[in-house]
């Protein structure tokens, strides 16, 4: 009996049906059908309705297990006794009958045998129970017939405490008692009619355990008596210790402590500094993080729990995603595939249902059943990010991919490149096969720096490309970002028109002889160079003997820049010269900086370099071994720059120092504020006019190269600039105005954001400026309140004469937004 809706079960049984529902990771069903093969029933009829698909697929004819299966389906619920008589044709001869979802190792010969002795019409195997208040009370003669049934009875009905379990032995006569078609139940009328009818009607008291697992509380209940051993159950995987069972392919660090009863699934990574106490189940390609604490719960196939993150006594449907921090208390159900964000607690009894998504920071204290903010957005910061192969899928790539590819017109070719791991490997394949199959042809730079992605997207051959990365900041994170026609990052519009074709499934597909192709560039790296060697002048650079050390960061930049800087005559000592996806995992930043202005000091270089793994930011280190800031960085190419400009403008965002423009305008140039978003000033980059921008975190462009960042031709600019310069950088840093700014965030609702906006613009006075957010103008300095586009949080910088002032700005304002927000 396979057709329920375990409805009492929801959320788990809202894309499951309850008999496939997991028990010490094996669907319930093939645990029942593992008892009766043991006892000798190999012809197995199973009665199918709530999403038999799930049944039929997984168990097929159940040659894989021993027996021979065959379905009857059920169109409309036709109850116990009427969903067996649909399958009479195929009941010539005495059958029994037991439920898909129970979990039981009764000894089903003993009914049978009994049956027989007693030459019944029926048998009704019965059991005792402490609380019978859920079940269909029989109470039997002395001689084991049956007197009578009370189905559900209250306390006060309560006269015995054996119950039907729901498993029958009958004889092909009980047919005529059933009505053909209609819906009808075995205790409430057909045994009843047999009483009525004096046929001989018998209950056989059985041996052993038995549940029902009709609820939450039984499903978790039903998990602690398997690994208690009260149920003799096939627990899939090896038993190391005493009670622990490990399924093949996990990997458990030797830092984690697993403390048993405990499953553990195949394919299970649990991480150093996780812990998991009794009576935790997990299914099979879990990944545990550190320092997750579980106990007491079940966690279903493909689910993923970050670091920090406290689960007790819950149930979490199968590729759910749980990120760091959260919490999951006593009772609480998560559906399948749901996304739990970061710090949020999921409190006790609360049930949330399939494909939620719960943002950052929510405390969920009432069950969430239609509620939802829908979808998460597909893009975030920078491009579609996510965890590799948990968020970021093959299947999500190339359905991507298909979109991206139904955005431009059929034959377009456009360039495709990727780091050096095999996550970016894998998905990068994935979306070049959904590019071919809507009809775009591709040019495979493979392992490439995003410069020279761009740099041969902007070339006649190409309109448009994408990049397959690692996140600099967690090894586990994929970035997939998108490239428009001139190698800039794409805008809102055509972002929302992907965003909008993936939602709605609606991708191009093109007939077999259009299907696109796949090329590789064959001198991509050389014309990159010989056009960056172009824009700077090589015989001045050369005169002044430049010795530079360099940081590669293992990042693919070290394909490129030997051949720039050997074009320019410097002397060269560089660091981490290779690309290597393990190293640039582990790769720190600050200490390769540090480590580089050791070696600037000791071999008396002119300046040093880090470039980042993507080759689009720069750090800089000065003569005399001085880590540049960011901001530092950004004043000296403005110093420098501006004498030697083509064009009469420079580029900053809105929250860049003031010193900026005052620079500037000393050179007589002009300044251009824009957004905060990186493609804003990308944008603004293309603009006739303006020369130079940067970002203030390390990002520069030259738009006579290329209008998109490029840490390998800042640096070439940057030896330009010094060589005409005649200057040392350690000399124009000492001549920079010192900086003092401060930022903060403040937590803020979303639905709050609009009024925080609208309530400082109203009491900001007349100097304000409204390119992106609030930025209010004060006689030495400035404030900028920007609600952050991705997170319930408002960001504030300030500018003042003094670090006290600007510290001063940024609290008086971060105390505005949280009175707003109270």
């Amino acid at each position: 009996m396979a057709g329920g809706e375990g409805t009492r079960l929801r959320p788990l049984t809202s894309t499951t049906p309850k008999p496939m529902l997991p028990i010490a990771n094996r669907p319930m069903m093939e645990h029942v059908i593992a008892l009766l093969k043991r006892h000798g029933f190999d012809e197995i009829i199973v009665t199918v309705a709530f999403l038999s698909n799930a049944i039929k697929t997984y168990f097929d004819d159940g040659s894989e297990f021993g027996v021979t299966i065959t379905y009857a389906d059920e169109a409309v619920p036709l109850g116990t006794a009427g969903s067996v008589a649909n399958a009479s044709a195929l009941l010539g001869e005495r059958f029994l009958v037991i439920s898909g979802d129970v979990i039981t190792d009764v000894d089903l010969t003993a009914i049978w045998d009994f049956h027989g002795d007693q030459q019944a019409v029926a048998t009704v195997g019965l059991t005792h129970v402490q609380d019978p208040l859920e079940f269909g009370i029989v109470i039997t003669r002395s001689d084991g017939t049956i007197d009578r049934f009370l189905e559900k009875p209250t306390w006060g009905q309560v006269f015995s405490d054996t119950i039907n379990t729901g498993i029958y032995v009958l004889e092909p006569s009980i047919f005529k008692y059933i009505p053909a078609g209609k819906a009808s139940d075995f205790s409430a009328e057909i045994f009843p009619a047999l009483l009525r009818a004096k046929e001989r009607l018998y209950g056989a008291v059985v041996e052993g355990y038995w549940e029902d697992v009709g609820t939450l509380e039984s499903y978790l209940t039903a998990h602690k008596d398997v690994l208690d051993r009260k149920v003799q159950l096939d627990v899939p995987g090896f038993q190391v210790n005493e009670g622990i069972w490990i399924g093949e392919g996990a990997e458990i660090s030797p830092d984690a402590e697993v403390s048993g009863p405990a499953v553990i699934g195949p394919g299970s990574k649990i991480e150093g500094g996780a812990r998991l106490g009794e009576y935790t189940v997990l299914g099979s390609n879990v990944r545990i993080l550190s320092d997750v604490q579980i106990e007491r719960s079940v966690l279903h196939d493909n689910v993923y729990v970050g670091r920090g993150a406290r689960l007790r006594g819950a149930l979490v449907g199968r590729a759910t995603s749980i990120r760091s921090n959260s919490r999951v208390d006593e009772g609480a159900v998560i559906g399948d595939e749901v996304f739990v964000g970061a710090d949020v607690v999921i409190g006790g009894n609360v049930k949330v249902y399939p494909f939620k998504t719960i943002e950052d920071g929510a405390i969920v204290n009432t069950s969430i059943v239609w509620e939802s903010k829908g979808t998460r957005s597909l893009f975030g910061r920078g491009g579609i990010t996510g965890i590799a192969n948990v968020d970021v899928t093959p299947e999500l790539a190339t359905k991507v991919a298909m979109a991206y590819g139904t955005t431009l017109k059929k034959g377009t070719t456009i360039v495709t490149s990727r780091d050096s791991s095999r996550a970016a490997r894998m998905l990068k394949r994935s979306m070049m096969a959904g590019l071919n199959a809507a009809g775009i042809d591709v040019l495979d730079l493979e392992i490439a720096s995003i410069p020279v992605t761009r740099f041969l997207i902007s070339s006649p051959r190409a309109f448009g490309g994408l990049t397959v990365r690692l996140h600099h900041n967690d090894p586990d994170r994929i970035v997939i970002r998108f490239f428009d026609a001139t190698g800039a990052d794409i805008d809102d519009d055509a972002r929302r028109k992907i965003e909008r074709l993936f939602q709605r499934e609606d991708y191009r597909r093109v007939l077999a002889e259009e299907i696109g192709d796949i090329d590789f560039p064959p001198r991509a790296l050389e014309e990159y160079t010989g056009a960056l060697a172009a824009t700077v002048e090589r015989q001045g650079i050369a005169q002044r003997q430049f010795k530079i050390v360099i940081d590669y960061s293992f990042g693919a930049t070290s394909f490129v820049m030997p051949n720039v800087l050997s074009k320019l005559g410097a002397d060269v000592l560089v660091v981490n010269p290779y690309a290597s996806t393990s190293s640039m995992l582990s790769f720190d930043p600050a200490a390769a900086a540090e480590r580089v202005a050791g070696i600037v000091r000791a071999s008396g270089a002119h300046l040093g370099a880090v470039l980042d793994s993507d080759g689009e930011r720069l750090t800089l280190i000065d003569d005399e071994g001085h880590i540049l800031s960011h901001t530092e960085a950004s004043l000296v190419f403005v110093e420098l720059v501006c004498d030697h400009l083509i064009g009469d403008r420079i580029a900053v965002p809105l929250n860049a120092t003031a010193h900026v423009s005052s620079i500037a305008a000393s050179h007589n140039t002009g300044t251009t504020f824009t957004k905060l978003a990186r493609s804003a000033l990308m944008a603004a980059a293309t603009e006739p006019g303006v020369g130079f921008a940067a970002d203030g975190r390390g990002g520069y462009i030259v738009p006579g190269f290329l209008p998109a960042f490029d840490a390998a031709a800042a640096l070439a600019k940057m030896l330009d600039l010094l060589a005409r310069s005649g200057r040392t950088l350690s000399e124009v840093v000492a001549a920079l105005p010192t900086v003092h700014m401060a930022h903060e965030t403040v937590v803020t609702p979303w639905e709050q954001k609009g009024l925080v906006m609208r309530s400082l613009i109203e009491t900001a006075g007349p100097d304000v400026v409204l390119v992106d957010g609030v930025k209010v103008l004060h006689p030495t300095g400035w404030v900028l309140a920007r609600p952050d586009p991705l997170e319930p949080v408002t960001h504030v910088w300030s500018e003042g004469s003094t670090d006290v002032e600007a510290r001063q700005l940024a609290d008086e304002y971060v105390l505005r937004i949280r009175q707003l927000v109270r």
